[in-house]
């Protein structure tokens, strides 16, 4: 797991976006690092942007939150599909379907 010198933007995004949806969970990051197997000391470099990201690892967190990878690499504050997505992703499971069927009947009507 290499460290970089300078924060890639991407990187930084990453990182917030898991300390944020640490925050979501109520999770300390020691909490977050003991779940993924994970030293705190690179977490913290992971979400300060500093860290090399793997898959492997990218994975490890996701199942960490309870999320999947993919909530963790997407940015809702830059694209409305993504917000839309996050939304989706916080409301109650019980939700999910009627949502799912809304959105079905209104692509079918387009």
């Amino acid at each position: 797991m290499s460290r970089r010198i300078d924060r890639s933007a991407v990187s930084s995004k990453v990182g917030a976006r898991i300390r944020e949806l640490q925050t979501e969970r109520g999770m300390t990051l020691q909490e977050l690092a003991e779940a993924g197997a994970l030293s705190a000391n690179y977490l913290a470099s992971v979400e300060d942007g500093f860290a090399t990201l793997t898959v492997e690892t990218l994975d490890r967190i996701a199942r960490a939150l309870d999320v999947p990878p993919m909530r963790i690499i997407v940015f809702p504050e830059d694209d409305e599909r993504d917000l839309i997505a996050d939304l989706i992703c916080k409301l109650p499971e019980h939700e999910h379907h009627k949502v799912r069927k809304d959105i079905e009947e209104c692509m079918a009507q387009s």
